[in-house]
């Protein structure tokens, strides 16, 4: 069955067409480091992770960017209470961001780029929009003249007559919807006050940590909009095949994405452009700004991963999220089946009844009905509530077989061990089999380096009998250990 996918582009479901067989160029859009990542921002990470795997398990070799924004006025707004200045802020968050998603199970992206180190490519890109006529400079700053692009609008639907109707022309620009692609100075105190917290350093103090950059222009700041551009075509290229990002990003920052490219580069940006529906909460979205969110850290500490990737994946990408007590307990009801569902299919596989000459139709029957339909879920649209329910049933089918015989079919209980683990492990990113051990295997690594620093200590001070104990004792557990004129390196072991 052929991937199908919805395209925000064409507003149509279609076939998935990558422009070289082999490989996907996937881009989304990721955080602007201001405040700590919650739900939201977790329902987008996970489906994208579960995109790129599953475009992986297809054959594809993907090459997935996430950025992140480390340059903006609401980081600024944090100054004196999460950092000393903006780049201490954004270093703060982006910490936050990248151990959150470790402890979400995430695959890492080929790359997380940031604002602050590609403002070269960021001012190249405006200086070949200024040179084409469709940006122009006005004191310092430099704007995007959506006027000279003929498709503006084609991606949200938004027209610039109506744009233009909807405001009056004020200030340095010559357009009510033109757009900033680089902005003079430094950030204005008045820009941040309505961001800060009552813990912030007054807005006047806050601004003067605010990065800027020497341009031909002068000294200034990038706009939003061109940022995810320059990042895009330098980490994959002019045109990518999928953009991913929320749906509250199409209007302006998407729309905008699509004009600055095109008219730089007179080609298509992207070919498929997926968003991502927001997580609701009490009636309303989950956002930092409205301070209903629940973080990523506390809710893994409560529920943990499994549970959380099994909540955001039980709804599509596409489809409506509710997060609610109700909501997140039936998701654990939903992990807990699952699990023990695993749990049972390995302990049968590995039973002493487990015959090679015993055989079960019905049971062989329904783990290949379950991986056709979980297949077919992923390839209509990547629909994962769907997939999950194959795996459910799947365990149903299990729980019924293994409760009612004495005697196993091996082969059949080997096939369903493999498909938990391979779909609901390599796919969904949970924890069956080694696919989801990830989180696990980290956590060992840095349990080993701390017993080789202590190893490097007691050899330091002269105690060699008891850094051979510890050598020993790390062997036992499946730990490779050798040293080297650079110190010692160790691998794990297939018990480690």
């Amino acid at each position: 069955m052929t991937l199908r996918v919805t395209n925000t582009l064409t507003g149509e479901t279609e076939p998935f067409e990558p422009r070289d067989p082999d490989s996907v160029l996937l881009y989304y859009c990721g955080l602007t480091t201001s405040d700590p990542p919650h739900l939201g921002h977790a329902r987008g990470w996970v489906h994208v992770d579960v995109i790129a795997r599953w475009l992986e398990w297809l054959g594809y070799d993907v090459r997935h960017v996430e950025n992140f924004t480390d340059v903006n006025e609401k980081i600024v707004a944090r100054v004196g209470e999460d950092g000393e200045s903006e780049a201490d802020v954004a270093r703060h968050y982006v910490q936050q961001v990248l151990t959150d998603m470790r402890s979400l199970n995430l695959d890492r992206a080929e790359v997380y780029p940031r604002v602050s180190e590609h403002v070269p490519e960021i001012i190249s890109l405006v200086e070949r929009l200024v040179e084409s006529g469709h940006a122009y400079e006005v004191e310092g700053s430099v704007y995007f003249d959506v006027t000279s692009f003929e498709a503006y609008g084609k991606l949200s639907g938004q027209s610039v007559e109506d744009l233009q109707s909807q405001g009056e022309t004020t200030g340095e620009k010559r357009n009510p919807a033109d757009f900033a692609l680089w902005k003079a100075g430094g950030v204005d105190p008045e820009d941040i006050e309505d961001h800060q917290h009552p813990e912030a350093a007054p807005a006047d103090e806050a601004c003067e940590t605010a990065q800027t950059w020497d341009s031909p222009w002068g000294e200034g700041r990038p706009g939003w909009h061109i940022e995810c551009s320059a990042m895009s075509m330098a980490h994959l290229d002019e045109t990518i095949d999928i953009h991913v990002g929320g749906q509250d990003l199409v209007f302006p920052h998407h729309e905008n994405e699509v004009a600055q490219s095109e008219a730089a580069t007179g080609q298509r940006f992207a070919d498929y452009w997926l968003h991502v529906r927001l997580l609701e909460t009490k009636g309303e979205k989950m956002s930092s700004s409205l301070g209903n969110f629940f973080t990523v850290s506390a809710a893994v500490e409560e529920f943990g991963p499994d549970v959380l990737r099994t909540f955001l994946l039980s709804t599509a990408y596409t489809s409506r999220a509710t997060y609610s007590e109700e909501t997140i307990g039936e998701a654990q009801e939903r992990w807990d089946r699952l699990q023990r569902g695993y749990e049972r299919a390995v302990e049968a596989c590995d039973d002493v009844d487990a015959y090679a000459t015993v055989t079960h139709d019905g049971l062989r029957a329904a783990v290949e009905d379950a991986r056709e339909t979980f297949e077919a879920a992923m390839n209509d649209d990547f629909n994962t509530r769907e997939a999950m329910t194959a795996l459910l049933d799947l365990t149903g089918e299990v729980n019924a077989y293994v409760d009612d015989r004495d005697e196993y079919d091996y082969v059949a209980l080997r096939r369903v061990v493999e498909t938990f683990e391979e779909f609901g492990g390599g796919v969904l990113g949970l924890a069956f089999g080694e696919s989801g051990d990830g989180g696990d295997v980290s956590l060992a690594g840095d349990l080993v380096e701390l017993v080789l620093q202590a190893r490097e200590d007691e050899r330091a001070a002269g105690n060699y009998e008891r850094a051979d104990e510890l050598r020993d004792e790390l062997e036992a557990l499946g730990v490779e250990v050798q040293d080297t004129d650079d110190g010692p390196t160790y691998r794990l072991g297939d018990g480690g």
